[in-house]
């Protein structure tokens, strides 16, 4: 295949909603909530191919509202070309619901009466994509009515002309031909001629099928698999790969042996199995690695296995996807991971190799304090429902100056929901960088806010929030205060693993005569050891040399964290600027989260009635801007 062309893969057919239960183990009657997740087969391949490493383009429909919306920016999100998903105005995104009873039994219903991607149309296609593509990969249910059928032939002739790899995923899902009743979608396999005689019309079409057994089967038109592809073969010259469950997976280039194990065989990886329902998008998008990549059939197939494998360890299908990085630490190290889903470097690297946005540099407002607003507040006479509305004005300050300096994608805000619920509802879907804090404030040793258990909080917070958390901390603490924190710590780190949310640690250390940088070079350290690995650090500042080393620290040891920015603690825009400057030409440190020094005197000024609103926006706006100056000038210097 040609690797000068701009995409490797272009896959056409089926987008939608899946909702998975969260009950493990529950019927499908008795679950009382699930996960929403993107899904749907080709838009599973897609999204596990870019994240293999290749560039991707989806060819299907949404619909025109919240769950059509939701489809398009997720692929945005996996780097997956959306040109040719196109926004339906007359019909809904389809759904699916799906539960997991035990390993045998996988309920699901789909919700595809009329749906938007089968009135993908002739018209949706951009030609010049599926020319200047390697692979053009389309699924057995996008050839089941006689629109997308014509939808899809035109695809096919268009990758012909152009001298594109044409490949089948045989997809067989009898009740989406009409074969079941409409609540049976859990049903792999029902025999039927009219099903056979329909896909081996279009078999020839294609260079590579991939199936399952029974997908071979009702290609074929047998349940004798070697008479199946037999018959396959007399109608298509396709490379044929069959899924083989346990058993592995093999290629046929050629004449179909008497023998299935005298195919290029490689055998399956053994996990414990959680969810088969997604796994075989999985495969074929390892196997399409390996394969667009011309790496050899037995390289495609331990990269289509070992995908594979991995979801059929985890919750959900496109999110279950691993990454190229997390794929290739499995085949190093799969002999001695026998269950995925609880391995903690794997589990590590699916967390943080799939990325929801970079964030080049960040300018952080901070106005996360509870305690210290109180205190301005009782300080200036003021009611502390007046913090609600500050805060609501600062938000509004901040938002001036990204408009103003265009500081879009790189901004955001530090705000509590104690009296900055409104401003965090208001942020929330804006593009700003959100962290709020769960902290207890000031509590040491550390405790959580509120009455509730730490995951029982995060379960209702919009995942585009960090979770930031503060903890006065040193490696050199009493014991007995060392473990109370370090146990608090554990317990939020695992529920961030396994909300979702990214977590942000600020370490601020006690008054004691270690240097400021060696407490928290020390204090990074023990984090490590524990295996509290946090998507962000918030890091006071210290000398050029501490500094250094802590960033080679964390680079070293978490190469793919996030980031980390810089606080102020109150300090004077001089001592900032100097301060700032220890971090230049450090990749991990991406810009500052400061408070105080920007809206502390202005604040208690408008507290105490000596400024009014306006005034109060354009101070801390004034502020805002000097800041992110001072940063941008303490890393060109």
């Amino acid at each position: 295949m040609s690797a000068e062309k701009k995409l490797d893969l272009v896959c056409l057919g089926r987008a939608g909603v899946d909702f998975y239960a969260e009950q493990i183990g529950s019927r499908l009657e008795d679950v009382g909530s699930f996960a929403k997740y993107i899904g749907g087969s080709s838009t599973n391949i897609a999204c596990c191919s870019s994240r293999m490493g290749l560039s991707t383009a989806l060819i299907t429909r949404v619909g025109d509202e919240h769950m059509g919306q939701f489809i398009r920016e997720q692929l945005q999100r996996e780097g997956v070309d959306t040109r040719c998903v196109i926004t339906d105005p007359d019909r809904l995104t389809a759904l699916v619901v799906l539960g997991i009873k035990d390993q045998d039994t996988f309920p699901l219903i789909f919700y595809r009466e009329n749906c938007a991607d089968m009135a993908v149309d002739e018209s949706d296609i951009d030609p010049e994509m599926i020319a200047d593509s390697r692979a053009l990969l389309i699924t057995g249910t996008h050839f089941s009515t006689e629109h997308v059928y014509r939808t899809s032939k035109h695809a096919l002739a268009l990758a012909k002309q152009a001298g594109v790899k044409r490949v089948l995923d045989i997809d067989y899902r009898p009740v989406l031909w009409g074969l079941t009743s409409k609540g049976d979608g859990e049903t792999r396999f029902i025999a039927s001629e009219t099903v056979t005689t329909h896909l081996q019309s279009i078999l020839g079409d294609f260079d590579l099928i991939v199936g399952t057994e029974e997908e071979i089967h009702i290609a074929g038109g047998s349940t004798d698999t070697v008479q199946a592809m037999r018959n396959i073969r007399a109608v298509s010259g396709a490379v044929l790969v069959l899924k083989r469950g346990p058993f592995g997976a093999s290629v046929y280039d050629g004449d179909i042996p008497d023998n299935l194990n005298d195919g290029v065989t490689v055998e399956g990886v053994t996990v414990s199995v959680l969810n088969v329902l997604g796994a075989g998008d999985a495969f074929i998008s390892g196997f399409l690695r390996g394969w667009i990549n011309d790496e050899g059939y037995e390289q495609a197939l331990r990269y289509a296995n070992a995908c594979g494998a991995l979801v059929v360890s985890r919750h959900g299908c496109t999110p279950a996807m691993p990454t190229r990085d997390e794929l290739d630490y499995f085949l190093a190290n799969s002999a001695s991971i026998v269950r995925p889903d609880i391995d903690t470097e794997l589990n590590y690297l699916h967390r943080v190799t799939v990325r929801s946005q970079a964030w080049p540099e960040l300018n952080i407002h901070a106005f996360d304090h509870r305690i210290q607003f109180a205190e301005m507040a009782d300080a200036s006479g003021a009611a502390h429902d007046r913090i609600t509305a500050l805060k609501t004005l600062l938000f509004q300050a901040t938002t001036q100056v990204v408009e103003s300096q265009q500081l879009q994608g790189r901004s955001g805000i530090l705000c509590d929901g104690i009296f900055g619920q409104d401003v965090l509802n208001a942020a929330t879907g804006s593009n700003l960088w959100i962290a709020r804090p769960v902290e207890l404030p000031k509590s040491c040793p550390l405790e959580f806010e509120g009455q509730q258990s730490i995951g029982t909080l995060l379960k209702s917070w919009p995942l585009e929030h960090k979770v930031k958390c503060l903890v006065y901390y040193s490696a050199a603490d009493n014991l007995e205060l060392r473990t109370q924190q370090e146990y608090k710590l554990l317990e939020l780190y695992d529920a961030c693993c396994h909300s979702g949310h990214e977590l942000l640690l600020e370490v601020i250390p006690p008054d004691e005569e270690t240097e400021v940088g060696e407490s928290i070079y020390n204090s990074v350290g023990r984090m490590f050891e524990l295996g509290i690995r946090p998507d962000w650090w918030k890091l006071p500042c210290m000398s050029s040399s501490w500094a250094g080393k802590v960033h080679n620290l964390i680079n070293t040891t978490t190469p793919y964290c996030y980031g980390i920015v810089i606080l102020g603690l109150d300090a004077s825009d001089t001592d900032l600027a100097e301060g700032f400057k220890a971090f230049r030409g450090m990749p991990l440190v991406k810009g500052f989260a400061v408070g105080r020094t920007i809206f502390g005197k202005p604040a208690r000024a408008w507290l105490a009635g000596d400024i009014n609103d306006t005034q109060l926006v354009q101070t801390v706006a004034e502020n805002y801007t000097r800041m992110a100056s001072l940063w941008a000038q303490a890393m060109r210097s």
